[in-house]
């Protein structure tokens, strides 16, 4: 007689994914890891932020507690979903069911929500170098240093462009701040005849700023030319809004290999299979990515109402793509009132 395989019986899971949202997930074969457990349920429920998770302790009155070794889970457990709160560095913070609902916008491409703290970067090896020098004269004599033009112009477009990865359009707050750090780490570029040390830093940054984004705009990057008024040989339009300050990358560019056909194929794929009683959560999860510059693209420029929007978009008003959008960037009791609002949007728009 042929021996059958040994195997793990399949193990049945409650899964809390947010108070409105608790799955039964049932999987073939039991994880013999808290690595395999995460990802097998990062692909069934099509989740698209990192995330750990708890579980419910019968030796505690089934309190939650932290899932650190798989054989603490009990037979058919509940397990809850919490999630990694992490600076938003990739394309899951797309949070455009805002334009249609109000006007926050975020990050799809490297773009990261401006820090607590600015960090001076690490300019070229010779500017290092020549800073490390001064530095070390002004720790002695207190002599500041004469900064060429050659010097300035790169440090300055170092700054510019690390302001860039956090912000196209920092404000005054954020020009001082960095102004601010750069005497802090390197004392030798404080400015004697200035009130605070930093002012011709600050008026410098701003003015290399605006170069940064007009090279980028003649460079063709969609996000400062839609918002500098003028593409394609047009005149500035006047209904052009400049980015609020929690909104970042506007307008992204298409991602590498990816073009409006290739996009626009997979955005009827998500269409087709938005019709199935059960649509398959990672396919929809992939392609909204994949995705969001077409999205970026259409709700800017041809402004599209939301009857339009829900149907070429329907998998956007889900509650999964609104929720792993949304808490990526604002906290969870907001979150959950746009949440309740999804079903009074299908029913005005249906």
């Amino acid at each position: 007689m042929t021996e059958r395989p040994n195997m793990e019986a399949r193990t049945i899971l409650r899964v809390i994914v947010h108070e409105n949202d608790i799955r039964k997930i049932t999987l073939p074969v039991k994880p013999q890891t808290v690595d395999s457990l995460l990802e097998q349920l990062e692909e069934k429920l099509g989740l698209q932020y990192k995330f750990s998770l708890q579980f419910e302790d019968p030796d505690f009155n089934n309190s939650l507690v932290n899932l650190t070794d798989i054989a603490d889970l009990p037979d058919k457990p509940t397990l809850k979903i919490v999630s990694i709160m992490t600076t938003p560095t990739s394309s899951t913070a797309d949070t455009e069911i805002l334009s249609v609902a109000s006007d926050d916008h975020s990050s799809h491409s490297q773009r990261t929500a401006w820090p607590e703290t600015f960090e001076i970067p690490t300019f070229p090896v010779d500017v290092e170098y020549r800073l490390r020098q001064a530095n070390l004269q002004y720790m002695r004599d207190q002599t500041f240093l004469k900064v060429s033009t050659e010097l300035k112009h790169e440090i300055l477009e170092k700054l510019s462009e690390t302001m860039y990865s956090f912000r196209a359009y920092p404000d005054k707050e954020n020009f001082e701040e960095v102004a601010s750090a750069l005497i802090k780490k390197h004392p030798c570029l404080t400015q004697p005849g200035s009130s605070k040390g930093w002012n011709g830093w600050y008026n410098s940054l701003r003015w290399k700023m605006g170069n940064y984004r007009s090279k980028l705009r003649r460079a063709g990057c969609l996000e400062v030319s839609i918002n500098g008024g003028k593409r394609r040989g047009q005149q500035p339009q006047r209904n052009i809004k400049r980015p609020k300050r929690s909104e970042i990358n506007f307008l992204p560019n298409f991602p590498d290999g990816e073009d409006e056909t290739s996009m626009e194929s997979k955005r009827k794929e998500m269409v087709e299979d938005m019709k199935k009683r059960h649509p398959k959560a990672s396919l929809i999860a992939k392609n909204m990515n994949s995705t969001f510059a077409l999205r970026r693209k259409e709700l800017i420029e041809t402004e599209p109402g939301v009857k339009d929007t829900v149907e070429r978009w329907p998998a956007l008003f889900t509650e999964s793509q609104i929720f792993s959008r949304v808490q990526s960037h604002i906290w969870q009791k907001p979150a959950n009132r746009i949440l309740s609002r999804t079903g009074q949007i299908h029913s005005t728009v249906h």
